[in-house]
């Protein structure tokens, strides 16, 4: 609903007869500028934690967090916002990652949480969460894409750049949505800690993936996948 024939008041367009004024009004409502969306996966953290507030960053998990904040503030541009999820260790990596990005409006959400997008295909043995989870993280996931992912506001007048600190799950399904490939393969692609994924959404809607679990600004014993 983001087409600028869908933002029409289509009773008044029916109404009126001349072409030049439908083309004002939907040049009118069309996008201008361009978003960038970095989706950063949170760093190495405590498998052992029982609970979210236990699972906490490691030492190397903090290291990551300040190589990718170093990272993202050397591309040297303007971000606006970045967003993360509410669990302890993706906003324990948005902390470091501020430090290198002062000034840069920090919001935690709760549709950004870690969880069970859509049943994987082809099925793999090894993760079998419960059938439900599916069905309540998967809604909530979607959302999250449905919210965040699109195209600029017709009213956005220069191109934005937002970072959103999650975990995997979710940025590889956003990704394969995002792409308009099958959701369902969301769990062939692997994304390392701290790294740094890049979609563009262009004013026309077309989206491109400029990088993928990029980790290559981390030393070699830096990179890490769980």
């Amino acid at each position: 609903r983001r087409e600028p024939l869908a933002l029409i008041n289509l009773k008044k367009k029916n109404e009126e007869t001349g072409e030049e004024e439908l083309a004002s009004r939907l040049d009118h409502c069309k996008a201008k500028a361009t978003r960038h969306i970095f989706l950063i996966r949170h760093s190495q953290y405590n498998l052992d934690g029982r609970i979210d507030k236990d699972r906490t960053l490691t030492e190397l998990g903090r290291e990551q967090a300040e190589l990718t904040g170093r990272r993202l503030a050397s591309l040297g541009l303007k971000f606006d916002t970045i967003i993360h999820s509410s669990m302890t260790r993706a906003t324990e990596t948005t902390n470091i990652i501020s430090k290198h990005l002062p000034g840069v409006k920090k919001i935690s959400t709760d549709l950004l949480r870690e969880g069970a997008p859509i049943e994987p295909d082809p099925p793999v043995s090894h993760w079998k969460p419960e059938a439900v989870q599916y069905y309540e993280d998967g809604a909530r996931i979607e959302a999250a894409f449905r919210n965040y992912i699109h195209r600029a506001d017709a009213k956005q007048e220069e191109d934005s750049y937002e970072i959103f600190v999650c975990h995997a799950n979710v940025i590889r399904y956003i990704v394969c949505r995002a792409l308009q490939f099958p959701p369902e393969g969301w769990l062939r692609m692997s994304l390392n800690n701290g790294s740094i994924t890049h979609l563009v959404i262009r004013p026309s809607g077309r989206v491109a993936l400029r990088t993928l679990g990029d980790t290559g600004f981390m030393p070699p014993d830096k990179i890490t996948r769980t």
